[in-house]
């Protein structure tokens, strides 16, 4: 599904250059769950950023679906993203203004699914949060562990081929953590590609893989216990 070739990311103002990624090389299969772990400013969310078709690399390759998409524009990567993957932040990122209904909504209507399949999907993805009671209320009636649910149901209701997650538990107490973390689990099992970035070990287990990264470096894979430096 996702490729790498000496991927690099260089942010440039006119005081510094900072090396965000540098040479990362990587391969995610259909159906891993992979998680990726490393030190504050390490690279991570950039990775994740460039893996979601949010950023493009400043160099090197890299294939989705077995296309070269390092160079496509901004609109090439808004359709080939909007069509096949899913995300899920640290903050929820959910508009305050629309209820959970219309939150989980808003992806397909940039789909342009019709108003029959929505509801049908939206009903789905609702029920398999256990968010449906709360779907006409907004965000900032619910706790911390009901937006992030909110923020998953939106994240899958477009059934996405890959979802990234970048530090989803991060705002959330143990329990709430450990209950997004087991629902991430249960859509690997029903066959989505997850690729989660945290800091806690607790959860990186729930990984079948553990990238390590470290200035831009990947500089340590875990394939279940087993070591690749």
């Amino acid at each position: 599904m996702i490729r790498t070739n000496d991927l690099k990311k260089v942010y440039t103002t006119e005081e510094v250059e900072t090396t965000a990624l540098n040479s990362v090389n990587l391969e995610i299969n259909q159906g891993e769950f992979v998680a990726i772990m490393g030190p504050s400013g390490c690279g991570k969310s950039t990775l994740l950023n460039v893996l979601g078709l949010l950023d493009s690399p400043s160099d090197g390759e890299y294939y989705f679906l077995d296309q070269e998409v390092s160079a496509f524009s901004e609109r090439q990567r808004a359709s080939l993203r909007k069509q096949n993957i899913g995300f899920v932040f640290q903050s929820f990122n959910l508009i305050d203004e629309l209820t959970v209904y219309e939150n989980v909504e808003l992806p397909l209507l940039y789909l342009g699914v019709p108003s029959k399949e929505r509801k049908k999907q939206v009903t789905e993805a609702l029920d398999q949060m256990a968010i449906t009671h709360r779907k006409d209320h907004f965000p900032q009636q619910l706790s911390g562990g009901q937006q992030q649910r909110v923020a998953v149901a939106r994240a899958v209701v477009g059934r996405p081929q890959l979802l990234l997650a970048d530090e989803p538990t991060g705002n959330l107490d143990s329990i709430h953590g450990d209950e997004v973390m087991k629902i991430l689990a249960e859509l690997h099992e029903k066959g989505t590609t997850i690729v989660i970035v945290t800091h806690a070990p607790q959860y990186a287990d729930y990984g079948s893989r553990l990238i390590h990264l470290l200035d831009g470096h990947v500089v340590t894979e875990n394939l279940k216990g087993v070591s690749n430096a």
